[in-house]
């Protein structure tokens, strides 16, 4: 099996950009794949959504394996929130086999936030145990102690919220996460670069590696929406203004400006070891944000 290109950018000095894609909600793949033929060679890997806030999509590692085939670096997402122990086992397994190494361990949004509220959740683990288990998995070992059939490596990551209302318990479970053998983390979405200033000087002690959240906001409008219905995201007021200010139609346009100037910023202070962009979307516009962040381009993919 080779080894995660993604693991291998994680252990050098590179500035990594990862990026995500949400699945489709259907069979019809064609514009997931537009997506992942534009982004592959202008970003280190690409995350497939795993049912986004709790809305049923097109499986994210389905996504991968569309993502493997054209080419890209695929990051597996895993919620816990849909599969007990088997089935994580399992798609982890499935994953492995068609040389999908990176994963990025998740709990899961609630339930009553998606499209399906009368679906159980399951949660037979948070991420913290998915973490465990996968290292587990990679000692031969399933969960109930059984032996495992062929050598199993991954590299996984999980998620960290530095603009938290109460940060201290999202430093416990960081600290958990790492134990269990996170080796990166990508942040919810950062508009105040002072908090990630805070968070990096913890994080710092760590052997880990910090890839900013980017989201790109679209309007004001977006703006306060996610301000009042988003766990951990806080967008300042003066973002908002300067997104209130545009004519009508140039919100989007403003929305990158935006998110290339706290890339641009973060990459210049050496903030953190990289950014993961959030399109929400509108996943074409990525190369322009990259662009107007002044970041090279992506070098040929070693054979």
């Amino acid at each position: 099996m080779a080894n995660s290109l993604f693991e291998e950018k994680l252990n050098s000095n590179e500035f990594l950009v990862t990026t995500e894609i949400g699945p489709p909600k259907g069979a019809d793949v064609s514009e997931m794949v537009h997506h992942i033929d534009l982004l592959k060679d202008n970003v280190d890997a690409i995350n497939i959504t795993d049912h986004q806030s709790s809305v049923m999509r097109f499986p994210s590692l389905g996504g991968c394996l569309l993502v493997k085939e054209r080419g890209g670096e695929p990051i597996l997402q895993v919620t816990c929130r849909d599969r007990n122990r088997l089935a994580l086992q399992a798609d982890l397994l499935l994953a492995y086999s068609r040389d999908i190494c990176n994963v990025l361990c998740l709990t899961g949004d609630s339930i009553d936030v998606g499209d399906h509220k009368e679906a159980k959740p399951v949660f037979d683990a948070d991420s913290v145990q998915l973490l465990r288990m996968i290292r587990t998995m990679e000692s031969g070992k399933d969960m109930s102690g059984e032996d495992l059939k062929g050598a199993l490596k991954f590299c996984i990551g999980a998620s960290v919220h530095p603009e938290a209302d109460f940060i201290e318990p999202q430093l416990i479970k960081f600290e958990k996460k790492v134990a269990a053998g996170a080796q990166f983390f990508q942040t919810q979405g950062i508009f105040d670069l002072a908090s990630l200033r805070r968070f990096m000087q913890y994080a710092s002690q760590f052997d880990v590696r910090i890839l900013a959240g980017i989201i790109v906001l679209a309007s004001a409008r977006m703006a306060r929406y996610m301000n009042d219905n988003v766990p951990g995201i806080i967008v300042s007021e003066a973002i908002i203004d300067e997104l209130a200010g545009v004519e009508k139609g140039k919100g989007l346009e403003k929305g990158i400006e935006i998110a290339a100037r706290l890339i641009k910023t973060i990459k210049e202070e050496n903030l953190c070891h990289g950014v993961h962009i959030m399109a929400v979307g509108n996943e074409r516009i990525v190369p322009e944000i990259l662009e107007q962040a002044k970041l090279p381009s992506m070098p040929t993919k070693a054979q």
